[in-house]
């Protein structure tokens, strides 16, 4: 049997490996979210502006085509 001076030792040092493995898995659960966030604010973006950008889109596109014309009389 162990003494206790090792099982306390012993104790001390999953203790340890385990506050290091959560700090471990905050850090990655901290990154994910992070990303998560960045990837809302883009499709926020898109859903507040994409229409404009792409009725713009559409218009240039019409235009260099020849289907519309500047009102140019």
């Amino acid at each position: 049997m162990n003494n206790p001076e090792q099982e306390i030792i012993e104790n001390n040092v999953r203790r340890a490996a385990g506050i290091n493995a959560l700090r471990k898995i905050g850090e990655i659960v901290s990154e994910e979210q992070q990303t998560d966030a960045e990837n809302a604010r883009v499709l926020r973006w898109f859903f507040r502006y994409g229409w404009l950008v792409m009725i713009g889109s559409v218009l240039l596109l019409a235009y260099a085509i020849g289907n519309i014309s500047m009102g140019v009389i």
